[in-house]
């Protein structure tokens, strides 16, 4: 068995009893030589001869698939799979697993992290303090506020509990919503027009597809209550970055907290003139316990599939 493995956390100057279980499974393992997410180009001169992959943030495309001679699954180190082609994948019969719900606390805990930034304005202050300033910033509180969770799997379910423990009201939408949970946990279930009209806080934790690319648009950010906060740790995409950097000008926007970005890494971006936004790169799931939880998961889905055992965690 060939295997190759791309998320930069999975390397062999790292070892981990995930590592270990795959070195004794695999009899060859290709690891990711450029220390980020591989291009295109790059998968494509990898990829074949490997009978199974584990996928980090790499955009596994419809040409990266048809290069695939033997590969057999794709076991993505982490929840989403926005960035694999799951028809293309289905068509030349390779299995596409994940790992749900492996790093949720660690992307909650960084979600309220980014709403108290924002809120408070923290990194600025910080920034000011160590270069002798003494800046004074009046911020505002999460007691009593509502925060809006778009997405209630298990982040959104965990990053309501962190906000109820401000005392926050928890509205909640999601396509699926998990209603008998919702009633037993004191989460309205709502819809978005609602959350947009009464939250304070707004947080994202959706998938990135066609359907909900930009879904904060610049027509739902105008009607969201003056001075509202927006949190994505979920995907890039899902919001307009541009009209929200208008609508920061304006002063219509509270703030924003972003870890995912619609492109990544991000670069220059106008976002960063403001002190009431905190950016961060895509490093929500980067806590010692979710990548331990993320590789044991993405291992053994490998290792299911290609031994043909039943695997939990198969997309389709």
């Amino acid at each position: 068995m060939k295997v190759l493995v791309t998320p930069t956390s999975l390397r062999p100057d790292k070892p981990s009893p995930a590592l270990q279980k795959l070195q004794a499974f695999a009899d060859e393992i290709v690891y990711n030589p450029y220390g980020r997410p591989l291009t295109q180009d790059e998968l494509i001169e990898l990829l074949p001869g490997c009978d199974g992959y584990i996928a980090g943030l790499d955009y596994v495309d419809a040409s990266v698939i048809a290069a695939c001679d033997k590969l057999r699954v794709i076991s993505r180190y982490g929840a989403g799979v926005d960035r694999v082609d799951l028809a293309a994948a289905k068509e030349k019969g390779i299995t596409v697993c994940n790992t749900p719900g492996a790093n949720a606390q660690a992307v909650a805990d960084l979600t309220l992290g980014l709403i108290l930034a924002v809120a408070r304005k923290i990194p600025v202050l910080d920034a000011d303090v160590r270069v002798g300033g003494w800046r004074r910033s009046t911020g505002v509180e999460l007691y009593g506020k509502t925060i809006g969770i778009l997405g209630l799997g298990a982040i959104g379910k965990a990053v309501a509990k962190r906000a109820q423990g401000f005392s926050m009201k928890v509205l909640a939408y999601d396509p699926y919503m998990d209603e008998t949970y919702a009633a037993a946990h004191d989460i309205t279930s709502t819809t978005i027009d609602e959350i947009v009209r009464e939250a304070d806080v707004i947080c994202l934790h959706l998938p990135y597809m066609p359907e909900t690319r930009h879904i904060i648009s610049e027509e739902l950010m105008r009607k969201m209550k003056q001075g509202v906060i927006i949190i994505n740790t979920s995907r890039g995409g899902l919001i307009d970055e541009d009209a929200a950097a208008a609508l920061l000008e304006s002063g219509h926007l509270g703030g924003l907290g972003l870890d995912a970005f619609e492109v990544e890494p991000v670069g220059e971006t106008p976002l960063s003139a403001f002190d009431n936004v905190v950016l961060t790169p895509h490093t929500a799931a980067h806590t010692h316990e979710a990548t331990a939880n993320m590789a044991n998961m993405a291992v053994q889905n490998l290792i299911d599939v290609l031994s043909g055992q039943e695997c939990p965690y198969v997309i389709r």
